[in-house]
């Protein structure tokens, strides 16, 4: 029995509503998140069967997940990932050392039990990386028994996902479960991992492992566990001043604005020129500052 022509259109319109996540955007933003994929990180993470093979999976290089050099000495970043429980809520940090003084928090995966067999997931992209933050959810499609007109049959709407099923998920909720603290920091990795030099941007996006059932949102449903994880959240100041040049590289530079007076003098000590200089007005393309340049030249007097 072949399948009817409205069975198969409804099936395209689902697959098609299922993919459109996969045409995010794609644009370079400039940003450090560029480079670190939240929705691969919960592709792997729903993979996982527990949070030590998530955090391999994170550091594995065909995943293409993790392409990160936030300290820029020329080698991949590796991501530990540490729970922060509090009952049964998960706030699961992705973090990377930067020194033996310093650390950065890439992502925030934040889990809550809403029912006996039933739970919400979110990942947030801390701002730091992303500019602002960034929250990515999975969802589903399923067909709407509301809809009417000659149409109703391509009528699909999006669903938030009951993730209680996933491997991962049912780790951390299991009775004798201990929250996972990676105890690998910096210079201190395991002896299968090897940093490798990062891939071009296109390389990046082009080969990154995910799956098509996740989509950018703007709500945050999962605020008791953020709440959690807030007074828990690590940033660098490297980092946070990379990204404040970013963000003000096409505009002006708040709080950057400088004025110095210099005093030229000729050779009897009287004034020959003044010349004032303001700087941080604008950043050019590559986030360098472009000063304004102003002088006012004073006149030598004649001796009577």
């Amino acid at each position: 029995m072949q399948p009817n022509l409205k069975t198969v259109l409804s099936f395209l319109m689902a697959f098609c509503l299922l993919s459109f996540s996969l045409v995010a955007q794609t644009e370079e933003t400039g940003f450090d998140g560029d480079h670190f994929s939240l929705e691969g990180a919960l592709s792997l993470f729903e993979d996982a069967k527990s949070l030590e093979d998530f955090e391999t999976a994170l550091n594995t290089e065909k995943n293409h997940v993790n392409n990160l050099d936030l300290n820029e000495d020329g080698d991949i970043d590796y991501i530990r990932v540490i729970d922060n429980m509090d009952g049964d809520i998960h706030a699961i940090v992705l973090q990377v050392p930067l020194s033996t003084d310093e650390s950065q928090d890439i992502a925030v995966i934040e889990i809550e039990k809403t029912g006996e067999s039933n739970a919400t997931l979110q990942i947030i992209g801390d701002e730091d990386i992303y500019g602002e933050m960034k929250i990515v959810e999975p969802f589903d499609v399923k067909a709407d028994p509301t809809g009417k007109g000659p149409n109703a049959q391509f009528a699909h709407y999006r669903v938030v996902v009951n993730v209680w099923m996933w491997p991962s998920v049912r780790f951390v909720y299991a009775p004798r479960y201990r929250p996972y603290v990676s105890p690998w920091g910096w210079r201190a990795y395991p002896r299968t991992w090897r940093p490798w030099r990062p891939h071009p941007y296109s390389f990046h996006v082009q080969n990154r492992y995910v799956k098509p059932h996740y989509r950018v949102v703007s709500t945050h449903r999962v605020v008791r566990a953020h709440k959690v994880y807030t007074p828990r959240r690590t940033s660098s100041v490297t980092v946070r001043k990379r990204t404040t040049v970013v963000k003000t590289r096409n505009g002006k530079v708040v709080g950057a604005k400088t004025k110095t007076t210099k005093t030229v003098r000729g050779k009897n000590g009287n004034v020959k020129a003044r010349k004032s200089t303001t700087r941080g007005a604008k950043r050019t393309k590559n986030g360098t500052v472009r000063g304004k340049k102003t002088t006012t030249r004073v006149k030598k007097k004649k001796r009577g």
